[in-house]
């Protein structure tokens, strides 16, 4: 007969597999664990955003496997994500599974998502370009925000270093089959100097977002759901005097449904509009305005049989900008079809899949991939694959005046990739090795005294990824490290930007009411430069935390960044001096769980 101690030590078991083995959605589209998903993933769930509390999702993502990360300095400033070391547009945001960048710079606005409003994030790291069409040639990074699936309604603020202020709520619960998830957050910082002897330049957020989903008696649901940031950030001008500043929104907003046409058969529609909008000012008078939207409808199958999941469907999506450039042209649509299909024999998993796109302004592309995975006992999987992906050109890449070319190509790419993974009740590891080959990258080189936009290199990107955690009494631990070799082939030199070498380590004790825990993040060296002459400094950065539950429904938090006041860059700018990052911060936090 099994006692209330047995029934809490299997439910504590079955916390930590989930832990280490969580379900993911956005490799397959489907729900799968990451050991059966035959795809490296690394997942951020909320309890370790809670725990780390992050000021800016970056420092969260920061040296996770195959994740390098640069920005124009700190708080709201310009930060590029470097998958697998593609290039900045080669990495696909979602949000809520609608996909969110600029249409004319192509690159997502990562500085401005903002932490707390985010209940989880998945890592896919390699080509999906058969399921997701363009862009995704690093890899997906999806950030999900809360659903209604965690009921409570909860109030924070926090203060902290550089006249930082922030304010969060939140609810979510369930009634008569409807699910609600409600949030808002505001931050706001003077921010620090990001050139050596300018002025402290500072950012401010402002965030909400929402969802609600019916189900009905049949299990089908239907739901809408939006996120939006929108504020202020200040940056360099071409003199430490001049003050610049940009008035930013990004947003996604949605309706989705789903409904089951039997009992192995459910489909799914979603119907989204996604925006990236920016207004430059230099001393108070605007200088541009760059805003793009996105919409978009997808319609998904998903069949189900005995050894076989099957997945068919398609999408439209139309571009569209509005801006003080004139582009020759403001709008395109791409329509593509997609199938995989997930087959299981034993002890042996085999996962297909392909897609068709087709844009008005490049022309067709066809994308495919194939994967293999073997159980070598209880506790250990290999995995091998191949996939093909593939980046668009930017609206800047085609239309630009005086740097665009319309007869640019995608780049294109071939990834393999080979893995293994152990999987325990109490701890992970994981290893993965690949290669992937670009064609066609798309750069710019000089023509009668101007620069255009052109197809000229190649690059082969070689890398190496291991990963674990352990969950055991109240300790956590998560451990990474990267090894890239990212080359242009044309040149033999390393891509700029990208750092060679990364390792990042999470720790954490519960000791009853309270928390303990810290972080250390490593990042070799890097050249800002194509010809690599022009080299940055690598650098290690140690955060500490300190989390307390003093009364019931009272907690509070405190987090100490970069301890050691580390002065590092990531980037440099064209005049030659580097865009600095914070030093030592100190944030603290109250929280009040009213249910």
């Amino acid at each position: 007969m099994a006692t209330a101690d047995d029934t809490a030590s299997s439910d504590t078991a079955a916390l930590q597999v989930a832990a280490l083995d969580p379900v993911v959605v956005t490799p397959t589209l489907t729900s799968r664990t990451v050991d059966a998903s035959l795809s490296s993933v690394t997942v951020i769930d909320e309890e370790q955003l809670r725990r780390q509390d992050p000021v800016e999702l970056r420092d969260a993502l920061q040296s996770q496997p195959g994740v390098d990360m640069t920005g124009n300095g700190a708080y709201g400033k310009t930060t590029s994500l470097f998958l697998r070391g593609t290039g900045s547009s080669s990495t696909l945001l979602m949000v809520d599974g609608v996909r969110l960048r600029s249409a004319t710079a192509g690159s997502p606005s990562w500085q401005f998502l903002p932490p707390r409003l985010i209940d989880r994030v998945e890592i896919v790291r390699g080509p999906r370009g058969s399921l997701y069409g363009a862009d995704a040639v690093g890899g997906v990074v999806q950030v999900f925000t809360p659903d209604g699936s965690d009921p409570g309604t909860w109030l924070e603020m926090g203060a902290g270093s550089f006249n930082s202020h922030r304010f969060s709520a939140g609810t979510e619960g369930e009634r008569d089959g409807t699910r609600y998830a409600l949030g808002i957050d505001r931050f706001d910082t003077d921010g620090t100097e990001i050139r050596e002897g300018s002025e402290d330049r500072g950012y401010d957020n402002t965030a909400g977002h929402m969802r609600v989903t019916h189900r009905f008696d049949n299990n089908a649901e239907v739901g809408a759901f939006g996120f939006r940031a929108s504020g202020t950030t200040e940056f360099e001008g071409s003199t430490p005097a001049q003050e610049k500043n940009t008035d930013y929104a990004i947003q996604v907003a949605g309706v989705n449904g789903q409904l089951w046409l039997g009992d192995n058969w459910l489909s799914k529609i979603l119907i989204s509009d996604a925006r990236d909008q920016n207004e430059s000012f230099t001393d108070g008078d605007r200088d541009s305005v760059f805003d793009t939207r996105s919409r978009a409808a997808q319609w998904q199958n998903v069949i189900v049989a005995e050894h076989m999941e099957f997945v068919l469907g398609g999408d439209f999506r139309r571009d569209s900008i509005e801006s003080t450039t004139q582009y020759e042209e403001t709008e395109r649509d791409n329509a593509g079809g997609f199938a995989q299909l997930l087959l299981g024999f034993g002890d042996l998993d085999v996962q297909a899949s392909g897609r068709y796109d087709d844009n008005e302004a490049y022309g067709h592309k066809t994308t495919g991939a194939v994967a293999l995975g073997y159980k070598l006992g209880l506790h250990h999987r290999l995995r091998a694959s191949y996939g093909t992906a593939f980046r668009a050109p930017t609206f800047n890449d085609l239309y630009y005046p005086g740097f665009g070319n319309p007869d640019l190509d995608p780049e294109s790419s071939e990834t393999t990739e080979l893995g293994v993974r152990g999987q325990f009740q109490h701890w992970f590891w994981d290893l993965a090795v690949y290669q992937t080959d670009v064609e066609d990258l798309i750069d710019s080189k000089q023509v009668g005294g101007n620069y255009l936009a052109f197809n000229v290199n190649e690059a082969r990107i070689r890398g190496a990824e291991l990963s674990g955690g352990v969950e055991l009494d109240q300790w956590r631990l998560a451990a990474a490290f990267t090894a890239l070799d990212p080359e242009d082939r044309d040149t033999g030199n390393v891509l700029q930007r990208r750092a060679q070498r990364s390792a990042r380590l999470d720790l954490d004790r519960r000791l009853g009411d309270l928390s303990l825990g810290g972080s250390l993040v490593v990042s070799g060296h890097r050249y800002d430069d194509a010809e690599n002459e022009d080299r940055l400094g690598g650098y290690g950065l140690l955060d500490v935390r300190a989390g307390w539950r003093f009364a019931p429904r009272w907690s509070g938090r405190v987090v100490v960044s970069n301890v050691l006041d580390k002065e590092y860059a990531t980037t440099r700018n064209f005049s030659g001096w580097d865009y600095l990052n914070a030093g030592r911060s100190v944030m603290a936090s109250l929280r009040y769980d009213i249910d």
